[in-house]
């Protein structure tokens, strides 16, 4: 204990009010008068000017500190202890999944140039840690136990679910309005339907067509668009599915997809095609199938391979106790083996390295012969001038649902495949694969745009339906 170093030390003691202080080993300040121990300790820059008493008994509370850490190796961190009691309500515990859902969270406020189903992609393609993400913490941050639990996750994360965790954390955080979301953002629809459109191979001339139905439908908005957890319904708008729903409707408004109007449609371009074959070309939607059945079907394949071929077990396996250990990582060691020696009976060829994100999955050049590039093709031949506007040659539309669920089930309505013809099927599937979505998410998104297009068609089926009711009640 020495007073002299002491002596800088001016404040008084809460306990007895003197100024008289002194060091204690551990080089905190206690009173002389009243021993009172204080919080403060000396900031030392020199440790020379410390006596090997005061470094020794330093040294031993840091080895102490250092044996406690080497966290919990039996039962885990606290988190892991914690999360594997019973869940109370109303408590919302940080998941894997629910840190993705915050990382969208952070790109909608930020308003990013990257969607829901973007992010879901690159975490299936290994850009985001998610499965084994514990793989990518320091060495200091040692998982054991229960852990195991919170971090070894068996399953890609799925969009409805996410989508439902972002309303959820938003909403327990108690957060305020986000930033608008306007019409020069990339989350606005007509920004979004530009980019699917160029995506799936589309002509551009039908970007027109997609604003159009954004402008009828109201989904354009920015209090529509914008996202309020305070709100009394808090909810937000599905970005990508609802772009995508739009390119479906106008697709429909333009080949009707009934398997017969878009056929005859297509024997119309293909001739008009033949006969003016330096003009600027028909759209033929004949053409356009074949072209994107092809491409969707490699990239079916290699989705599938991929899927098939992926890693689930870590490279640094988690294990419930030290005990465990060798018997994991053995384990482990053999498994690898065995893949390599699989990987090289199945295939030769070196892996390609992993390739940089990108927003597109599709990509079409006006050079490659095989893959025809759509974009710069005309609407001429589905379109009819009348008066100063164009509009669609086809005069009928039908509703993909004329009846919603109104029972508490998930779903808004539901989408059975026989019951639909074969190119809004495929329609259906391409644009699911692309957000990796289920294709009947897509069909209740598809069947909200059209009732919110086609209002009068829904309130005479409704009161159609209520007609009927009462006619059967009496």
């Amino acid at each position: 204990m020495d007073l002299d170093e002491a002596k800088e030390f001016k404040e008084r003691c809460t306990q007895c009010a003197a100024v008289s202080w002194g060091l204690t080993d551990e080089g905190k300040y206690y009173c002389t008068s009243c021993h009172n121990v204080t919080e403060r300790s000396k900031e030392v820059v020199n440790t020379g000017a410390i006596p090997n008493t005061k470094i020794q008994a330093i040294n031993r509370g840091l080895k102490r500190k250092r044996k406690l850490e080497t966290a919990s190796i039996c039962s885990g961190s606290v988190d892991g202890v914690e999360y594997s009691l019973r869940k109370e309500k109303g408590i919302v515990k940080m998941t894997v999944p629910r840190t993705l859902a915050f990382c969208c969270l952070a790109l909608l406020w930020q308003r990013e140039t990257i969607t829901l189903s973007d992010l879901l992609r690159f975490v299936e393609e290994d850009h985001i840690p998610y499965i084994n993400a514990f793989q990518h913490f320091p060495e200091e941050m040692k998982l054991y136990g229960r852990d195991k639990g919170i971090f070894a996750i068996e399953s890609w994360p799925n969009y409805e679910d996410i989508y439902k965790k972002m309303i959820e954390i938003a909403t327990f955080l108690d957060l305020p309005r986000f930033p608008d979301i306007t019409e020069d953002c990339y989350l606005h629809p007509n920004m979004l339907c530009l980019k699917y459109l160029m995506e799936v191979n589309l002509p551009d001339e039908m970007h027109n067509l997609t604003c159009q139905v954004v402008k009828m439908t109201g989904i354009g908005e920015v209090d529509f668009l914008t996202f309020d957890p305070i709100a009394k319904m808090a909810k937000t708008a599905k970005y990508d599915v609802q772009a995508v729903a739009v390119i479906v409707v106008v697709l429909k408004l333009l080949f009707l997809l009934d398997d017969n109007l878009e056929w005859s449609l297509s024997n119309i371009a293909e001739k008009y095609n033949e006969k003016n074959k330096e003009d600027k070309p028909w759209f033929d939607f004949r053409k356009w199938y074949q072209v994107m059945k092809k491409s969707l079907d490699e990239k079916k394949q290699k989705w599938e391979e991929t899927r098939a071929k992926y890693l689930w077990k870590s490279e640094k396996p988690l294990y419930h106790s030290s005990i465990d250990k060798s018997v994991v990582c053995k384990r482990r060691e053999m498994v690898v083996n065995l893949q390599k020696q699989f990987s090289t009976l199945v295939d030769s060829t070196p892996t390609i390295g992993k390739k940089s994100p990108s927003s597109f999955q599709f990509n079409w050049t006006e050079e490659d012969p095989d893959r025809t590039c759509f974009h710069g093709h005309s609407l001429q031949g589905v379109l009819t001038k009348k008066g100063q506007s164009l509009t669609t040659k086809n005069s009928l539309y039908w509703l993909s649902t004329q009846k919603f669920c109104r029972s508490y089930c998930k779903h808004v309505t539901t989408y059975e495949e026989s019951n639909f013809s074969l190119s809004y099927q495929f329609i259906i599937n391409l644009f699911s694969f692309l957000l990796r979505i289920k294709t009947s998410f897509l069909h209740e998104e598809v069947s909200l745009i059209e009732k919110r297009l086609f209002k009068t068609k829904y309130s005479k089926t409704k009161k159609k339906s209520s007609r009927s009711r009462k006619v059967r009640k009496y």
